[in-house]
């Protein structure tokens, strides 16, 4: 297995040596090369041919956001992972250069850190991200050997009305759901409710971002806050979201639970509740990303009868979390992401009452 190259991008001396040394010391990497801006990145790229590129943001001459641009335009699938600060600005820019094509991000170590605290952080954070995205590139192994998984797949419930829908995401989710949830139309028949893996200030942008791109309601979430057909939630960073029974309503709830899966919010966390709440009644769908979260709470929505939808390994930055669901034979459909939305559309409009639509289209007149 051979080692893979990354490139180091900062304007900072002191967070290049950190980066270049965490990977350094590690024996399945090795530094390609270093550069302190963006446009002295562009030119080594094609001189080091590294596999993955950490980029700075804010830098002079050229940012990362212009660079990851002129790298895209030659190198289209160049692994790049953002290099943030948790500061608003940075987190719109983050947005930003995940939507121009960045596989993921990574935020900076705070001033407050000393050195080793920062580069363990790196460490923690950082190179965890890296292997996932270059797994292919190691192991030389074909995404098409995930397809037989399909035949493990069980067979989906009948006619299973479903109420709500919970999606689950991490690396590559910002752009996954920014595919799905804009499809999705006004008279939606139930509500959405979405953990995508991030910090504070980055979701209220995320969803932000998916609101203004979609056709139904999209916020972050805020305690009891009742679910209604046609709107959809996302976990604030940092803190997990549930669904509760209110009598005849279902609630938000938020809390700081100790993590799970090292994950604050976590899709496991959400997806105990949903299949608490909702029984039978709920779809679970489980696109890209890093690890595992989001197994445990579609064992317990497949125990609750409830139905489970994943996004298939090719189309998928990371095949972690889908794939875990895919490999314990929980997923009732493995699909490409492209056709992920019509099939939520579809599962959420079976065994419904013209009562129920009538109800949306009325509350969608209301908003």
């Amino acid at each position: 297995m051979r080692k893979l190259r990354v490139l180091v991008v900062d304007d900072s001396a002191v967070i290049r040596r950190m980066v270049r040394d965490v990977i350094a010391a590690d024996p399945e990497l090795e530094v390609a090369g270093v550069a302190a801006n963006g446009r002295i990145a562009v030119s080594m790229v094609e001189q080091c041919v590294p596999d993955v590129v950490t980029m700075d943001i804010e830098m002079p001459e050229m940012d990362g956001l212009a660079a990851l641009k002129e790298i895209r335009r030659s190198h289209p699938g160049l692994r790049v992972i953002m290099f943030s600060n948790l500061a608003e600005r940075a987190a719109i820019a983050t947005l930003d250069a995940l939507a121009a094509g960045a596989h993921d991000y990574v935020t900076k170590p705070s001033k407050a850190q000393n050195a080793g605290e920062g580069s363990e952080r790196i460490r923690a954070q950082l190179i965890p991200k890296i292997k996932a995205l270059c797994r292919r590139l190691q192991v030389d192994r074909p995404a098409e050997l995930a397809i037989p998984l399909l035949s493990r797949s069980r067979i989906s419930p009948q006619g299973s009305r479903v109420d709500i829908v919970a999606i689950g995401t991490s690396t590559g989710g910002p752009n996954a759901l920014g595919e799905i949830l804009p499809c999705i139309p006004s008279d939606f028949p139930v509500p959405i409710v979405v953990v995508q893996h991030m910090p504070p200030i980055f979701t209220a942008f995320l969803a932000e971002r998916l609101a203004a791109a979609s056709q139904i309601s999209v916020k972050e979430a805020l305690p009891q806050a009742e679910l209604v057909p046609g709107e959809a939630w996302v976990a604030p960073g940092d803190f997990h979201m549930t669904v509760q029974r209110d009598g005849t309503h279902m609630r938000l709830g938020v809390n700081q639970q100790p993590p799970e899966n090292s994950c604050r919010p976590s899709v496991d966390v959400l997806f105990r509740s949903v299949a608490e709440a909702y029984g039978s009644r709920c779809l679970a769908v489980v696109l890209t990303g890093m690890g595992h979260d989001g197994l445990r709470g579609c064992e317990r929505i497949h125990e609750a009868g409830g139905q489970i939808v994943v996004q298939d390994e090719p189309s998928s930055v990371v095949w972690g979390m889908p794939g875990a669901v895919a490999s314990a034979g929980l997923a009732d459909r493995i699909l490409p992401l492209r056709e992920i939305a019509g099939e939520v559309i579809h599962k959420a409009s079976i065994n419904r009452s013209v009562e129920d639509s009538v109800a949306a289209q009325l509350h969608g007149q209301v908003v």
